[in-house]
């Protein structure tokens, strides 16, 4: 059951990259960068396994990677530099950003300030969602850019890395493929609880501002 779900999601991620090569990688994780829920816990470990295939090179695979999180940040930063916060809050709701987020990524910077960015971007969920306090606050762009790089590539690197290993597992471990069948239920359900409960949550959260509104 695992490997069907697994294998549909790693199928389109794969294809894109496949096609598309290290540009692919960029893109994706552009999307992301751009407060689009696309993953990259999801995009960097199979692009590792197509490190483990001999398809790709880690350094620049996580390279790739960094990069697209710094164009798909820039758009995120340009959202919030010219749109401001009523902007972000009037659109977000379109790609299930609610007023929580935003509140959350903009404490985290207006405490710590810029090197914010960086550290935001070896968290998950924040670091989607960091450069548009960024933009608000018209942080240097050279600055930001270089925070977002140097922050970006070791989450890459760290994901990429994973995802390679368990390649290499997958191939030469049967015990891996053992204990995936044998769990599969549990991991599926572990899953779509995941899922709705993200979808869920931010639903509400938009509501309740909507409402409040």
């Amino acid at each position: 059951m695992i490997e069907k779900i697994l294998g549909s999601l790693g199928a389109f991620i794969i294809g894109v990259i496949s096609t598309t090569g290290y540009a692919g990688i960029a893109l994706l994780m552009a999307i992301e960068s751009a407060c689009i829920p696309l993953p990259s816990e999801v995009i960097m470990p199979f692009s590792g396994y197509l490190v483990s295939t001999g398809r790709f090179n880690l350094i620049l695979v996580a390279t790739a990677g960094a990069i697209g999180c710094n164009i798909g940040s820039a758009l995120a930063y340009w959202v919030g530099a010219y749109g401001g916060r009523p902007m972000v809050e009037r659109f977000g709701k379109y790609v299930l950003l609610n007023v929580h987020d935003l509140d959350r990524a903009t404490h985290y910077f207006q405490r710590f300030g810029s090197v914010t960015v960086f550290v935001a971007r070896l968290l998950p969920v924040v670091r989607t969602f960091i450069a548009l306090p960024a933009g608000i606050a018209k942080m240097p762009q050279v600055r930001f850019h270089v925070y977002t790089f140097l922050g970006s590539w070791p989450w890459c690197f760290v994901l990429a890395y994973i995802g390679m290993k368990l390649g290499e597992a997958w191939k030469t471990d049967p015990r891996l493929k053992s204990f995936m069948h044998r769990f599969d239920a549990v991991i599926v359900a572990v899953l779509v609880l995941g899922f709705a409960w993200f979808v869920w949550s931010h639903w509400k959260n938009r509501s309740e501002a909507a409402a409040a509104a």
